[in-house]
């Protein structure tokens, strides 16, 4: 017997869905039922432009697998018309939009952390483009989408829930910060059509890139610990999709409208796990371990999962 979906009926479109946390978001909203466009560059067509293997197909392919709907649409963000036609396959396919979720990034080549007057410039100003200006066009073409029915969902995806901690990469920090700004502003533009507005972050991803940067899989990620001590109070990226899936099927979600959420505040919230049970707290470790200097590898990992 299928679970619950108590966004069955609900349509969601979500950017930069060919890897990472916008994969996952995608997949886990279609096991909540929804119906998902899944926005991405790369396709079994047309290869990333980084050079990796995912596909905006097979994110699709898993959203029906998880049991909603997926449909692969083609898009540059960045680009008016690219997105003009993603609309386009919304309304022509989706019958109206419930739950924007906006997770471009596109900066993976281009970061370069230290002193920003010694780093690439051109690569500096693609980043940003590659982001801000994605997320820019995105909400300028489909928020008009969004708001044609009261209760509309806008969910934009950014690193970190304040703006304490500096990434040490001017760039990426501006960035990630413009990014989780969009999220809590708009909620002021979205109030009169009675949506609502939130910028969320996962906390130590393991993505697909991330694992492959410590030379680690899924199934032997703690291996890395050994590296990267804090690594041990790392998520996968289904733990924030579980999030705002829950945060899409509340009700009474627009009580969070401006706010910058993290997958522990919403973990604390609607009690979800990640895929293997447990239910990582980064914010507690950041401030009891990272942040208070404690070593990691003689802290008790198991008392913030």
């Amino acid at each position: 017997m299928m679970a619950e979906q108590p966004l069955k009926g609900k349509v969601a479109a979500v950017t930069g869905a060919t890897r990472g946390a916008g994969r996952a978001i995608a997949v886990e909203l279609g096991a909540a039922g929804a119906t998902v466009f899944v926005g991405g560059r790369t396709t079994r067509e047309h290869r990333s432009p980084i050079g990796r293997d995912e596909t905006i197909e097979e994110t699709a392919e898993l959203v029906t697998a998880a049991g909603g709907r997926g449909i692969a649409v083609r898009c540059d963000f960045t680009e008016p018309a690219d997105v003009d036609a993603f609309r386009a396959r919304v309304e022509a396919e989706g019958r109206g939009l419930h739950v924007l979720v906006d997770d471009v990034w596109g900066g993976e080549q281009d970061t370069q952390f230290g002193v920003f007057w010694e780093q690439d410039l051109d690569k500096q100003l693609r980043l940003w483009r590659n982001s801000v200006q994605a997320h820019l066009v995105t909400l300028h073409r489909l928020l008009p989408l969004l708001i044609r029915e009261p209760g509309g969902l806008l969910v934009e995806v950014t690193d970190g829930d304040s703006d304490e901690h500096y990434a040490e990469s001017l760039a990426y920090d501006s960035v990630k910060v413009a990014i989780r700004r969009f999220g809590t502003v708009m909620a002021r533009e979205l109030e009169p059509h009675g949506a609502t507005s939130v910028a969320v972050t996962p906390g130590f991803l393991r993505s697909e890139q991330m694992l492959e940067h410590f030379g680690v899989t899924e199934a032997t990620w703690r291996d890395a610990i050994a590296k990267e001590p804090h690594y041990a109070m790392s998520e996968t990226p289904h733990y924030l999709g579980r999030g705002i899936a829950a945060l899409a099927a509340d009700p009474d979600r627009h009580r969070f409208s401006g706010r910058a959420l993290a997958s522990w505040t919403l973990m604390r919230e609607y009690g979800f796990t990640d895929l293997d049970g447990s239910r990582p707290d980064w914010g507690r470790w950041y401030e009891e371990v990272f942040k208070a200097g404690v070593d990691p590898t003689a802290a008790d990992a198991a008392k913030y999962r």
